[in-house]
């Protein structure tokens, strides 16, 4: 078996067995969606130093922002699944979405810090529990056997989102100013739900589905070590890049223009990283997870000596882009563990996935106000979290490995 533990007989069905052009479409929406979000995310680290320049607070307080985002996705997955556990994931994700486009309309015209920071909080609401639903949605629309490249399709549209969407971002904040790039990603999160509406199938929810069915995922030991291994794994490619834009401008004495280059470099790395990892997952998730882990680990260590040139700075944050192909990987785990609440632990992923991204950049804060550059800040603090969730991790296959020892006798 390439799992550690067989998916669920419970499990949703999947409606097709190929790749035709309904599923196609269906996926590309979805992918949208990513997009939106992936730009809002991400953008939001990369604008870091024109906030601050905005409000007048020091960039390490200016990193709140992408707290509260994260905070913001931890509180929003669990509670919006749970309610929604017996509505149409069509309306689901349309919802989800309107969302999305209202609050980050609401960050762009934030007229005080303390307005930007909630109105952050608010985006992240619907971010965790959206790409819970939509990974659910993609599996749905391919062979069992390719469900890892399906969900890996949908979380394109974040990767691309950090070569296109996120250098744009950084280059409105040098021109037109940091608010523009909100308000480019209310629109764009306002086409996805049309898009949704348009081609993902209405679909009936089972009669079994409740909000207590999904709860049930909390009490799920595998899920929940899963879940730790992106919280605490994940949390150094956050570290680094937060302050990718004010290592290259401080410690590396670079023009701010270069730094658009620098965010398309890493986002072409989660990209590779997302479509490699699709493909590796589909043959076995243990090794791909334990792969991706150990590149993250080496990258980070290497970080802090890569600002010595250029072109082996870019390389470095390749590298630690593709490493964030991890979250593919968990996020099909997490469907085979989840038994009957697949949707809450599907969500959960990307609520783990930004405990990191608070975790991360509070981490190097710290670091930075104690007086270590941004470089050795991030690419420390990355190495320790990654040696971190690789020790997770193997707690988490040999408790699998124990429990289905036990089954057995």
């Amino acid at each position: 078996m390439t799992h550690e533990l067989a998916a669920s007989p419970t499990a949703i069905p999947h409606v097709a067995e190929g790749h035709d052009a309904r599923a196609w479409l269906v996926i590309v929406a979805l992918a949208l969606g990513g997009f939106a979000i992936g730009t809002s995310e991400f953008a939001s680290m990369a604008l870091v130093p024109y906030i601050s320049a905005a409000f007048g607070v020091t960039q390490a307080d200016a990193s709140d922002v992408i707290s509260a985002y994260a905070l913001g996705v931890v509180v929003g997955a669990p509670v919006l699944v749970v309610l929604g556990a017996r509505l149409p994931k069509r309306w689901l994700l349309i919802g989800f979405m309107g969302a999305f486009a209202l609050f980050n309309g609401f960050s762009a015209l934030a007229p005080t810090y303390e307005t930007l920071i909630a109105a952050r909080f608010l985006s992240g609401l619907p971010h965790g529990a959206y790409f819970g639903v939509a990974a659910l949605v993609a599996a749905r629309q391919v062979a069992p056997n390719r469900r890892s490249s399906a969900v890996a399709r949908v979380m394109l549209g974040l990767t691309f989102a950090t070569i296109i969407g996120v250098p744009f971002s950084n280059i409105l904040g040098q021109t037109v100013g940091w608010r523009a790039a909100f308000g480019v990603v209310s629109c764009l999160a306002a086409a996805t739900a049309l898009s949704v509406y348009l081609t993902v199938p209405a679909g009936r929810v089972s009669k079994q589905s409740s909000p207590l069915q999904e709860l049930g995922a909390l009490g799920n030991r595998q899920v929940l070590l899963t879940l730790a291994t992106g919280a605490v794994g994940f949390g150094g490619m956050f570290a680094v890049y937060t302050y990718i834009a004010s290592t290259m401008i401080t410690d590396m004495s670079l023009a701010e223009e270069m730094v658009p280059l620098a965010l398309a470099v890493i986002g072409t790395g989660m990209t590779a990283g997302a479509l490699i990892a699709g493909w590796a997952a589909d043959r076995n998730q243990t090794v791909s997870a334990f792969a991706l882990m150990t590149v993250a680990l080496l990258a980070m260590i290497a970080y802090p000596s890569a600002i010595v040139s250029l072109p082996t700075y870019l390389l470095v944050v390749f590298t630690i882009g593709a490493a964030g192909g991890l979250s593919t990987v968990l996020q099909t785990r997490l469907m085979d563990v989840a038994g009957d609440a697949q949707q809450l632990a599907a969500a959960l992923n990307h609520s783990a996935f930004n405990l990191a991204n608070a975790l991360g950049p509070f981490a190097a804060a710290t670091a930075i106000q104690a007086g270590y550059s941004f470089a050795n800040a991030s690419g420390y603090v990355g190495a320790g979290l990654s040696v971190l969730g690789i020790a997770v991790f193997a707690l988490t296959i040999f408790d699998a490995r124990r429990t289905r020892a036990k089954r057995r006798i």
